[in-house]
């Protein structure tokens, strides 16, 4: 998905007593008043990245179509996650895939990738998020790839699971990262409280979809990211109608990265010379065969200068 938000405006951010900071979505349309809004938890000022997650959009469900053109990515990986309906992926590795509910599609755009996002005719709902994970220094010219995995369901005090990257609930995706990370659909039943070990080392964030949950007897409302620092050794999670959530986690990542559209980097010269090259129709991004329209151009760069963003301390 492309982020078409030049200067992103800042979130609300809201700690409680029992240590979880709650993180409010903004809505943000993409493609123009008459396409689809999506809600976004992350990037914000006050908090960049939960571990190597580092944007966060959840739409739906909505009646709409989806058609993102070719647009670029470089610096980080695409995590496509749906929950309703099924979005037909193209991109200039070759790779012609559909993304569908409960089916992990993650792209690798390090050196740089372009890709396209549309969704099919039977398609009449679409609902899900969209996720990019930003590589580390020393990963983040990576070549182009792409990884599509089905995990299973596991059950946990009758709570569902679907562990689609690192490890949880005795569940493992296959699916190798740059950094330790953790993502996972929830489905709790009506009146469920389940207990999970977590490692230690990481950071959390409780996305909720539907329905009503508390993390650690804080309560979230529709949309927001619930985060939790590192040191926990079990999260619990609580529902009185029953919730979906998707849990994001990961150690916290020490590095500062610059993202703006859809690019990630270290500096400000940086991202100007992938705009460059990306507007020049460069080998760096590739060409994205069997979509039918042009590709996205970029949007004039901010006044002054992109600075470099992390987490505080």
């Amino acid at each position: 998905m492309s982020n078409v938000e030049a200067e992103p405006a800042e979130l609300t951010c809201t700690s409680t007593p029992g240590g979880v900071e709650v993180l409010g979505p903004r809505d943000v349309p993409l493609g123009g008043p008459r396409a689809m809004s999506v809600r976004r938890t992350l990037p914000q000022k006050q908090r960049s990245l939960i571990g190597a997650w580092c944007f966060c959009d959840h739409y739906g469900p909505d009646e709409v179509r989806m058609d993102v053109a070719p647009h670029p990515h470089t610096g980080l990986q695409t995590v496509s996650w749906l929950f309703t309906g099924e979005i037909e992926h193209r991109d200039s590795l070759g790779v012609h895939a559909f993304v569908r509910p409960g089916e992990l599609n993650l792209m690798t755009g390090g050196r740089g990738i372009a890709h396209s996002e549309v969704s099919t005719a039977s398609s009449t709902v679409l609902h899900g998020v969209q996720l990019w994970l930003a590589l580390p220094d020393a990963h983040r010219d990576a070549p182009r790839n792409f990884q599509h995995y089905a995990p299973p369901t596991v059950t946990v005090d009758g709570a569902s699971v679907r562990v689609f990257l690192g490890s949880l609930a005795g569940s493992t995706s296959p699916v190798p990262t740059f950094t330790p990370l953790l993502g996972a659909e929830i489905t709790l039943p009506a009146g469920a409280t389940i207990e999970l070990e977590v490692a230690r080392e990481f950071e959390h964030g409780v996305l909720l979809d539907t329905g009503d949950v508390t993390v650690e007897g804080t309560t979230l409302t529709a949309g927001d990211l619930g985060y939790t620092g590192t040191g926990r050794a079990t999260l619990t999670l609580s529902t009185r109608d029953g919730a979906r959530v998707v849990l994001l986690g990961g150690e916290p990542f020490g590095e500062e990265i610059v993202m703006w559209w859809n690019f990630v980097g270290r500096t400000h010269d940086e991202i100007v010379a992938y705009r460059d090259e990306w507007q020049a129709e460069t080998d760096r991004f590739g060409r994205v065969e069997g979509y039918g329209g042009t590709r996205l151009p970029a949007p004039p760069l901010p006044g002054g200068r992109l600075r470099p963003r992390g987490n505080p301390a």
